[in-house]
């Protein structure tokens, strides 16, 4: 069966939608988990995801060379990929892919020169390079090459004067020339030569062409020149060259030969005129990076050998990507500060961050005044470093203002305006929007200005990330935030996966605990959002908490991670390990006062990265940069 679509262009891949309808806010608590499940991919290139097996499978049964994933194990469930593949030479087209012999060779039969390859296999299983050339004299058509004797016959019975040369020998085998004409052409005048390379013995001429080649024959290598126009009318040369992987072995004239010998050797190839026409390879080779570490004649066999091995790919013959684990998640930091000096400073102590946010731009007021301290210089430091600028946008955390800014059209419409043509100005690839504190009741208005930022800033190539709080299913429809229609307008989500507990807790706890942290990720995706638009806030901070001799909270103070291992050293402190949060607790006593906190350091930060590798989202983003140590990053890099 052949597959309606074929090869998907970055440009294609980015056009494809499934068809689907924006659902109204739920009444009711709880709503329907949209957690996707299965991966549709052409080649190693995600199309999309579904949260049902049939829709995966019929989506995917759209396009050819397709397969789907199960995105937790990464098991193939289904695919449509070829069994045969037509070459003419070396060379292969998309469409000349077929699941069926039969069909792969009706499509091979059009084109001379052609082979069918079965790609759980090695060599041709099929081919029709011709095996007899039809001349008349000197003049022969490509359409007078033929792979049977009876056929090439058949065709130089329509012709006076006419030879059949076998090309597996390059005898002169049959001829429809009379015995008195063939003694005329013999008695003639000299009008060729036969020579081996440059060198032609004073016996090598002769007047009949017959002849010619009857003399050349003797010899490897041998051409027949016709002294008159110097072109070379017969050739007896070696054209098949093989090879094992860059070795020369033997070259022969029949391709037949060629590939009985080739068979002999491992990883042969044979060359015709400079092109690989036929190896004996396995299908589906297997390279970690670049280094080829496994070949296997079946997907299965080089799927179950690629996975256990990190930054693996599958390719075929082409070098085409079938299939890669390749994963590097993207590190995002977001910086608290619109300072140029402190930018750069912070920037400068991380390692493989990917994209950075400084805090650039603000709501002024209801009009929708735009509050503005970019810096271009510093937009280009960072660009110029490898650094991706997503500039924040803030709302100043004022549900007030935010309110009466979502009622009016028109401020919004100036707001959106001077926005995106800044961002534009500054050369940034997107936008960060952080508009926190807003009240329930604008929920639906929220949603409608995101959707007409997003819309307005992908008309002129901008991308949206939008950071949303780490809520809760049952009463996610009460909040200001449509976490289900935002992930389907903008292009990232940030989890702000921290203050599980906040300054405004009544009873102590983790800033973010572990499994807190691996909940948030799986609500977002219960939403339907899909993976790769998520990424996960990390908090570099912790709080730390006093209590008094009754065990009363009396309060709590921010502590930067950065800061922590030298408050832990100056304090005599108990640590014991909390399971509740996955992280550890220290506790000290000081002036008649117990303080608490759970730790975070690079062990929490890798935990936290490997839970965004754990559900395969796209990234995490770090509360905020200069609140880290240096030392902190080399991890972070060795664990994107």
């Amino acid at each position: 069966m052949k597959i309606g679509k074929w090869l998907l262009t970055s440009t294609l891949l980015l056009s494809i939608t499934v068809p689907s309808t924006v659902l109204a806010a739920s009444s009711s608590q709880m709503s329907t988990d949209k957690t996707t499940k299965y991966r549709v991919y052409q080649y190693n290139q995600v199309l999309m995801e579904f949260a049902t097996y049939g829709q995966a499978e019929a989506y995917a049964k759209w396009f050819s060379n397709s397969h789907v994933e199960e995105i937790g194990s990464r098991n193939w469930l289904w695919s449509n990929s070829p069994r045969y593949q037509v070459y003419q030479q070396d060379v292969t087209l998309p469409e000349w892919q077929f699941t069926t012999l039969s069909d792969a060779i009706n499509e091979a039969k059009k084109w001379t020169n052609a082979s069918v390859r079965d790609l759980q296999s090695t060599g041709w299983v099929w081919n029709n390079y011709a095996r007899y050339q039809l001349y008349q004299n000197e003049i022969s058509l490509d359409s007078w090459k033929f792979t049977s004797l009876a056929d090439a016959v058949a065709e130089a019975r329509n012709w006076g004067n006419a030879h059949i040369i076998d090309l597996n020998s390059n005898q002169w085998i049959w001829d429809n020339i009379s015995p008195s004409d063939k003694m005329a052409n013999s008695a003639g005048s000299v009008l060729y030569k036969v020579y081996q390379g440059t060198f032609s013995a004073p016996n090598w001429a002769f007047a009949s062409l017959e002849d010619a080649i009857k003399e050349a024959i003797k010899w490897g290598n041998s051409t027949v020149v016709n002294v008159n126009s110097q072109k070379t009318v017969y050739s007896n040369l070696k054209v098949y060259k093989v090879y094992q992987n860059d070795a020369f072995l033997q070259d022969f004239t029949s391709i037949d030969e060629a590939i009985s010998y080739a068979q002999l050797w491992g990883h042969s190839s044979i060359y015709r005129d400079g092109r690989k026409i036929w190896n004996n390879f396995a299908s589906y080779q297997v390279y970690q990076s670049t280094n080829l570490i496994g070949e296997f004649k079946t997907l299965p066999e080089a799927l179950a050998y690629g996975k256990q091995y990190s930054n693996a790919s599958i390719q075929n013959l082409e070098h085409r990507m079938l299939w890669d684990n390749y994963k590097k998640l993207q590190v995002w930091g977001w910086n608290g500060s619109s300072g140029a000096d402190t930018i750069k400073a912070q920037v400068a102590n991380t390692l493989g961050l990917d994209v950075d946010s400084p805090s650039y731009f603000e709501l002024g007021d209801a009009t929708g005044t735009l509050k503005d301290s970019s810096n271009a210089d510093t937009v280009k430091w960072l660009q110029k470093i490898g650094t991706t600028v997503y500039p924040l946008v803030s709302n100043q955390f004022n549900a007030t203002l935010t309110t009466q800014f979502l009622a009016d059209s028109t401020a919004q419409d100036k707001f959106i305006t001077a926005l995106i043509n800044r961002s534009v100005q500054l050369g940034v690839p997107g936008i960060n929007v952080d508009f926190e504190s807003l009240a329930g009741s604008d929920r639906n208005a929220f949603t409608a200005f995101i959707a007409k930022l997003t819309a307005a800033a992908h008309a002129k190539g901008l991308q949206i990330s939008i950071d949303l709080p780490r809520g809760s299913v049952s009463w996610n429809h009460l909040s200001a935030f449509d976490h289900e229609k935002l992930g389907a307008i903008v292009d990232y989500i940030v989890i702000m996966a921290y203050d599980q507990y906040w300054r405004g807790s009544t009873s102590p706890g983790s800033v973010s605990g572990i499994p807190w942290a691996d909940g948030g990720v799986q609500e977002f995706l219960s939403y339907g959002i899909p993976r790769d638009k998520i990424i996960l806030g990390i908090p570099y901070y912790v709080r730390e908490w006093q209590l008094d001799a009754k065990g009363a909270l009396v309060g709590n103070r921010t502590v930067l991670m950065k800061d922590l291992p030298a408050l832990i050293a100056s304090k005599t402190t108990k640590q014991t390990w909390d399971n509740t949060f996955g992280q550890y607790r220290v506790e000290y006593q000081e002036n008649g006062f117990t303080y608490v906190i759970w730790v975070e350091n690079q062990a929490t930060v890798t935990a936290r990265m490997n839970i965004a590798k754990k559900y395969d989202i796209a990234g995490v983003a770090a509360w905020r940069l200069g609140y880290d140590s240096a030392d902190l990053w080399q991890g972070v890099l060795q664990n994107k």
